[in-house]
């Protein structure tokens, strides 16, 4: 850790700064990436139609990647601390196309398991949890609104993955266009080269940081350990909101395009239903990230878990697209504002010298639920029929998080607002 003298020597007017070049890569990075990774429920249909396996057996595989992709967020938010997220996301990165190159030989339910679930999953664990971390490093000012921008890349991803997967997989088999995926997932391992942990590694001083001062002492909020977070009560009612977040989320992005074909509607105008939600989440993203920056985060995860429950509501009864149209928009728009503000809520609770592995360990609430709501949903499907029973779980979940958002104050030593 550089020490204050070496802060003070920093150019704090740089003629550019290259916390900007971070912000776009670690878009393109998120746009590559989670466009990928929400393409599952394209696939959804083609393996159970090839396989007969459960809608609870499929979605194991993605719950198992979504766990993978938790647990491991913790030890990568480590290394990113230590090393950097040119290494972090140059080993993910690898993994990812790896594991989209061996789904194209799924033949058993064991194998997409290992390769989605345990390899894919592998590789996701790189692409939030780091690249997060580095942004509010660099970021004191415009933290929220950076981080969202960065999030944006999820949100474009979503638009521009399902219904692209759905037409290769129309042309070529799906088979096919999993090994397109996999090449296409290795650019993650290029871009990854341009990133750098902190300003200190360009001579530069993060974004709004007050001259002669280290990046840590410019934020009110003093830095925790894991160990001193973990002993609050904040950072566990943080981690059940995550949960909750998580859990809805993922129920929907898994389970909306079968729910769609379900109801009559062709695959290919299931699969805009999912782009519609990433499109509004990119909405969600620019404009509640603003908004927190001067309202905090805390207050705009209870806007947005009432926004998603509204939408949760509006679901259970609909049955035509364009009601499945208007889920989304209104969906992907809270969903995508809370995204934008977890990052900056942990920062804000607990400091930066540890952000990526406090980040790390709370966001696992978030992989949990994303773990937990898709085989819960695919099971409740499997029992009745239907996924009315789900959407009403997900919305309990919405509530809440209503509630836990609602009591969660700041820890004891910080100064300013969450």
């Amino acid at each position: 850790m550089p020490d204050k003298k070496s802060y003070q020597s920093l150019k704090t007017e740089p003629r550019f700064f290259y916390g900007y070049i971070v912000v776009a890569v670690a878009l393109f990075i998120m746009v590559v990436s989670w466009a990928l990774y929400y393409s599952f429920g394209v696939f959804f249909k083609p393996l159970l139609n090839e396989f007969g396996w459960t809608h609870a057996m499929t979605s194991g595989a993605f719950s198992l990647s979504m766990t993978m992709y938790g647990v491991l967020g913790i030890v990568v938010g480590v290394l990113n601390d230590r090393f950097g997220p040119r290494v972090v996301l140059t080993l993910c990165g690898v993994l990812l196309g790896l594991g989209y190159l061996l789904m194209s030989q799924v033949s058993a339910l064991w194998q997409m398991y290992l390769f989605y679930g345990v390899i894919v999953g592998s590789g996701m664990s790189g692409v939030w949890v780091p690249q997060l971390s580095t942004v509010a490093r660099w970021f004191v000012g415009r933290r929220t609104l950076m981080t969202g921008i960065v999030l944006a890349g999820v949100s474009i991803g979503q638009l521009i993955g399902p219904p692209v997967t759905t037409r290769l997989i129309a042309v070529y088999d799906w088979r096919l266009s999993y090994i397109m995926l996999g090449g296409a997932a290795l650019l993650v391992v290029l871009f990854a080269q341009f990133l750098r942990r902190d300003p200190t590694q360009m001579g530069q001083l993060p974004y709004g940081a007050d001259e002669g001062k280290q990046p840590e002492l410019t934020s009110d909020t003093p830095s925790f350990s894991l160990r001193e977070a973990a002993y609050t009560a904040q950072f566990w009612v943080a981690f059940s909101i995550f949960f909750c977040f998580g859990f809805g989320v993922f129920a929907i992005v898994v389970h909306i395009v079968p729910h769609a074909i379900e109801l009559g509607i062709s695959a290919t105008s299931a699969a805009t239903i999912l782009s519609c939600r990433g499109g509004m989440s990119l909405v969600g993203n620019y404009v509640l990230g603003g908004v927190a920056d001067r309202i905090g985060n805390r207050q705009i995860f209870i806007v947005g878990f009432i926004v998603i429950l509204a939408a949760l509501l509006w679901l259970v009864p609909a049955r035509e697209l364009w009601m499945l149209y208007l889920f989304a928009i209104i969906f992907g728009f809270g969903g995508g504002g809370m995204a934008a503000s977890e990052s900056p809520l942990v920062a804000g609770l607990f400091g930066l010298t540890s952000h990526g592995l406090i980040y790390g360990v709370v966001h696992l609430g978030f992989t949990a639920g994303a773990a937990v709501g898709p085989v819960v949903t695919g099971y409740i499907f499997d029992l009745t029929g239907s996924y009315q029973v789900a959407f009403l779980v997900c919305a309990a979940l919405g509530i809440a998080g209503i509630a836990l958002a609602a009591i969660l104050r700041p820890t004891r030593r910080p100064h300013g607002r969450i």
